[in-house]
């Protein structure tokens, strides 16, 4: 019984995508000093003409990619693999809370308070960004799950053809206004009041990254799977970042559809796919090499480092954050020291959540109960 138990728990190991661990814990890091230096850095610096700068933005702009595409992967894989165990039902319900749960605290991130308790209101908090959008995206995946869950092949098909389609259309939407629907629901289609990220193109991301999982699920334990995996990633990678604008522009003259054309001179989202594919086999080649637990636990808290990191930065809630009092004020190397400092302090208190609330579970206690004894005393004394 000892034996198979261990077996069981190894072949679990085995199976579980430390890679993907991995590239979650770079790219939330990445996200961390990103949006540092992209909001404190004095704007004279970031310049087109500035080789170092142009290097750095260009590998930040991975990171949205990298994590819409991981969605689709780990939660498509997750409900195959549940599906395999019968257990898809916990999945779903799961799945679908946790998209709901993302919805509401994208929103909560952007609230206010202090301005609403002295009567000052306003529609920014509706604006989206990545929680939300990935919310939404699990609500989708789990509604095409269900709908073809014995019908992976043509899932696999239809999310194809869905990513596909989002990218191939994105100039017909790119300056896409809509004034007369109402914020709540415009905000996530548009960028006309601010918002972040919309479903389109993100969605398309994720939906890629779906037929990802529903392929690592099916065949992950079969012989060879992981070096034709790696060469897959990085072959159709580079063909995708060096190719794919050639194939566009090659489309359009053979077939005379200008959206082909409009597609290629602007081609962001299929050459940022080819980046995640390259990321993705790099990783998984040296897989072996990541799997310490400092890797996989921050892997495994991108939601609460991205929750922490945006009320330090931005001051949700308060409005007091780093980004009030440096905006856009820093020379380049305070700017790159401060995005370390950045990246280790929120990393610390995430990775230290646990005993933080134990450490504030005991001094709530302590304060409710001397507010407790105060207020029997008080009682008493007015009795008397």
């Amino acid at each position: 019984m000892y034996f198979c138990t261990v077996f069981i728990l190894q072949q679990l190991k085995e199976n579980r995508l430390y890679f993907l661990d991995a590239v979650r814990a770079f790219a939330i890091l990445m996200m961390l000093q990103g949006h540092f230096i992209d909001g404190l850095l004095d704007p004279i610096y970031k310049s087109n003409d500035n080789m170092i700068f142009n290097i750095w933005s260009d590998l930040r702009g991975n990171t949205a990619p990298l994590f819409f595409t991981i969605t689709g992967l780990v939660v498509m894989f997750l409900l195959k693999k549940a599906e395999a165990k019968h257990t898809e039902n916990f999945r779903i319900k799961k799945s679908i809370k946790r998209g709901i749960s993302l919805i509401i605290i994208g929103y909560s991130l952007r609230i206010p308070i202090f301005h609403w308790l002295s009567g000052h209101f306003d529609s920014y908090f509706l604006v989206i960004d990545v929680l939300q959008i990935i919310g939404v995206s699990l609500l989708i995946l789990n509604g095409l799950y269900l709908l073809l869950k014995t019908k992976p092949i043509l899932l696999s098909l239809l999310l194809t053809t869905i990513g596909t389609l989002v990218f191939l259309t994105e100039p017909l939407y790119r300056n896409l206004a809509l004034p007369y629907i109402p914020d709540l629901v415009v905000n996530y289609i548009t960028k006309e009041n601010g918002s972040v990220f919309t479903f389109f193109p993100w969605f398309g991301y994720v939906a890629y990254g779906s037929v990802l999982g529903i392929i690592f699920q099916k065949f992950q334990t079969k012989a060879q799977f992981k070096s034709i995996a790696i060469s897959s990633f990085l072959i159709g990678g580079l063909a995708l970042c060096f190719l794919s604008s050639i194939t566009l522009e090659m489309l359009y003259y053979i077939t005379d559809i200008k959206l082909f054309y409009d597609a290629s001179t602007y081609n962001y989202l299929f050459s940022r796919l080819g980046s995640v594919g390259i990321t993705f086999g790099i990783f998984y080649a040296l897989e072996a090499y990541l799997k310490h637990p400092l890797i996989t636990k921050i892997g495994n808290n991108t939601l609460s480092i991205y929750v922490v990191h945006f009320i330090i930065l931005y001051g949700s809630f308060t409005g007091i954050g780093l980004y009030r009092y440096f905006h856009e004020a820093l020379e380049p190397i305070t700017a790159l020291l401060g995005a370390l400092i950045f990246v280790v302090v929120v990393s610390f208190i995430v990775l230290q959540e646990d005993k933080i609330k134990a450490f504030l579970n005991v001094y709530i206690r302590k304060a409710l109960l001397f507010i407790k004894l105060n207020t029997v005393s008080r009682i008493r004394l007015n009795r008397r």
